[in-house]
C-alpha cells in the first residue's frame, strides 16, 4: 500500500455568502469518516491562514526569517490529509469524492517511500 497527499486548495479570504460552510464542513467530516471506516484513512491536518507562516530560508550563510507564505498567490494549501491505498487510482477516487463535496481543488501527491 502506498501513502498519498490530498492537499486542499481554497481561495484566500471568506468563503462568499452563497456558501453554506457548515453543510460543507459536516460533509467532509463525513468523506473522512469513510476515508476511515475503509482502512485507508492515516492523517488530517487543517492550516491556519497563509499569513501566520514563517518562512525560514539560507541567505548568503545567514538564516533569514520573514513573516507569511513563501509565494503570494490567490489561493493557498488549507489543509490535507494523508491516505494509504493500493494504487494512484484510489487516492483519485477519494480526491473526487472531496471535490464534489467541497468544490475546491486538490492535488493528489506520492509520498516517498522510506525504504
Amino acid at each position: 500500500m502506498k501513502q498519498y497527499m490530498l492537499s486542499v486548495y481554497q481561495p484566500d479570504g471568506a468563503p462568499p455568502p452563497s456558501v453554506d460552510l457548515e453543510k460543507i464542513m459536516n460533509e467532509v467530516e463525513a468523506w473522512r469518516q469513510e476515508v476511515k471506516d475503509a482502512g485507508e484513512w492515516v492523517f488530517t491536518g487543517r492550516l491556519h491562514a497563509p499569513g501566520t507562516a514563517t518562512v525560514v530560508r539560507l541567505r548568503d550563510d545567514e538564516m533569514l526569517i520573514t513573516d507569511g507564505p513563501f509565494i503570494e498567490g490567490k489561493e493557498h494549501i488549507g489543509g490535507f490529509t494523508i491516505v494509504q491505498v493500493a494504487d494512484l487510482d484510489a487516492a483519485l477516487d477519494w480526491a473526487e469524492k472531496f471535490i464534489r463535496i467541497a468544490g475546491l481543488p486538490v492535488e493528489v501527491r506520492p509520498l516517498l517511500d522510506e525504504d
